[in-house]
């Protein structure tokens, strides 16, 4: 009785982990821009992918899969997030972002006080080279 109230416990979150990886695979190819696609790439995504190894570790029943499968989900969701953050990122800086869709659009301000920050620290740069050479 156990092992079939476990094995369909496993059949639903196989069957929901592969039905969000299907959505986030279709908000790939249905999404109009950049960041929406991002969007659909990693969300549905990871939780897909925990629905998927959580029914895999109650089907497969054994410790070291099962702790195998949690270093895999623990990876997903250390890198997952991250690495599209810093494409989305690289993508906004390099203009293939129609910043004209964004709601807000912070990313500009901190890259305008970033320059100036910039422009700041070049010139106390200059003039600490100036004066250490004697030319003040």
């Amino acid at each position: 009785m156990t092992e079939t109230v476990l094995d369909v416990v496993a059949a639903a979150l196989l069957l929901g982990g592969s039905l969000l990886a299907f959505i986030a695979g279709l908000g790939i190819v249905r999404f109009p821009d950049l960041l929406s696609r991002m969007h659909a790439a990693t969300k549905p995504q990871v939780l897909g992918l925990m629905l998927l190894m959580t029914g895999l570790g109650i089907e497969l029943r054994n410790f070291t899969a099962g702790v195998t499968l949690l270093l895999v989900v623990a990876f997903q969701l250390v890198t997952g997030p991250i690495s599209a953050h810093m494409l989305s990122r690289a993508a906004y800086r390099t203009g293939k972002v129609d910043s004209s869709t964004l709601l807000v659009d912070e990313l500009t301000e901190d890259l305008a006080r970033a320059a100036k920050l910039d422009e700041l620290d070049r010139l106390e740069l200059e003039r600490r080279t100036a004066a250490a050479r004697g030319e003040d």
